[in-house]
C-alpha cells in the first residue's frame, strides 16, 4: 500500500462495509470465472518473519476455496515472490485448522498492464495465477451505461455495482485514472439507493488505493463523511458531540458537512436556522469535523 492511503483502522472499517455487500457477489465482470464470494476473510497474515503483511483482498468463495486477490498497476518478477509469501503465511494461518480446499491466487491489472505469463516455474515449485486485464473492458462504453442509469434513477445490478467500483482502475496512465476517480465518485454520489451508494464509494476507494495519490483519497472521503459510512468513522464522536438520536445526529452531521463544502464562511447560526438544529449543535459537529 502506499505511503498516503488508507489508514489501517479506516480500512479494517472499509473492509466490514464491503463484507456485507461483497457476499454472493460474482468477479465474473472482471473475465473472472470463479465461484460467488461468500465471505470477505481479515486481510492481516500472521508473522512468518518479523514484519506483518497485508495483502489486498482475501475471499473466501462459494466452492470452499480461498481467493487472494491483487491490484497491479505493473507486472515486475518480485511479484511473484510477493505471492509465493501470500500463499505461505495464509497456510501459517490455517495450520491449526483444516487445510484449506483450494488458494487462488488472483491478479487483477490496471489498464496500464496488457498481458503477462499466468505461470512461472521455479523447478520445485510452480506459481499458476489467475489474472484480469482491465484494459480490455470499454471504459468508455461501461461509464456511458452506468451514467444513463443513475442519470434515469434506475436501480443498478450486482454486475453493475462491480463494474461501478472498478472502472477508474480500466483507464490507462496516473492522470486519466486520477480523473475517472474523481468523476465515477462524483456519478456514485447521485445513486439513490444509500446502501448501493456506500458500498460503491467504499468500493473505490479500497479497490483503487495503490494509485490514487493523496488529494485524490481525501476527496473520496470527503464524499464518504457524508454517507452512511459516516456512521462508522464519526461514532465516537457523533455519540459524546450530538444530542439527538444517534440516526438523526448522522444525518445532521452529513448536512452540516454538506452545507460547510458548499460555503466555508456560514455562520453556526446561519446554519442552525437553515437545518432547523441549535447553534451549539452545528458548533460541537464543526469540532468533530475539524472544519
Amino acid at each position: 500500500m502506499s505511503n498516503h492511503g488508507i489508514a489501517y483502522q479506516n480500512k479494517d472499517i472499509l473492509s466490514k462495509i464491503l463484507a456485507e455487500n461483497f457476499k454472493d457477489k460474482s468477479l465474473k465482470v472482471y473475465g473472472l470465472d470463479i465461484p460467488e464470494i461468500k465471505q470477505i476473510l481479515p486481510t492481516n497474515l500472521p508473522a512468518v518473519q518479523l514484519n506483518e503483511m497485508r495483502l489486498d483482498n482475501l475471499f473466501l468463495l462459494a466452492d470452499g476455496s480461498i481467493a487472494v486477490i491483487d491490484y497491479e498497476s505493473s507486472a515486475k518478477w518480485e511479484n511473484y515472490l510477493k505471492y509465493i509469501n501470500y500463499i505461505v503465511r495464509i497456510l501459517e494461518r490455517y495450520k491449526q485448522e483444516e487445510k484449506p480446499k483450494q488458494i487462488r491466487m488472483i491478479v487483477i491489472y490496471t489498464a496500464d498492464v496488457e498481458q503477462t505469463a499466468e505461470e512461472v516455474s521455479f523447478g520445485c515449485l510452480t506459481l499458476k495465477l489467475e489474472q484480469a486485464f482491465l484494459s480490455r473492458i470499454e471504459s468508455g462504453d461501461v461509464w456511458k451505461r452506468l451514467k444513463a442509469k443513475v442519470d434515469k434513477g434506475e436501480m443498478l445490478s450486482d454486475e453493475e455495482l462491480m463494474e461501478f467500483i472498478i472502472l477508474p482502475l480500466t483507464y490507462k496512465g496516473k492522470e486519466p485514472k486520477k480523473q475517472a476517480v474523481k468523476d465515477t465518485v462524483d456519478l456514485a454520489k447521485r445513486i439513490e439507493d444509500r446502501e448501493k451508494q456506500t458500498f460503491v464509494l467504499a468500493g473505490i476507494l479500497v479497490f483503487a488505493d495503490k494509485v490514487i495519490d493523496q488529494d485524490t483519497a481525501e476527496y473520496i472521503r470527503e464524499v464518504l463523511r457524508m454517507t452512511q459510512v459516516a456512521e462508522l468513522l464519526l461514532e465516537e464522536g457523533i455519540e459524546k458531540g450530538i444530542k439527538k438520536g444517534r440516526q438523526e445526529g448522522i444525518f445532521l452531521t452529513g448536512n452540516v458537512l454538506q452545507r460547510l463544502n458548499a460555503d466555508p464562511g456560514s455562520t453556526d447560526q446561519q446554519i442552525a436556522q437553515e437545518l432547523g438544529c441549535t447553534a451549539e449543535e452545528v458548533k460541537e459537529i464543526r469540532a468533530i469535523l475539524g472544519k
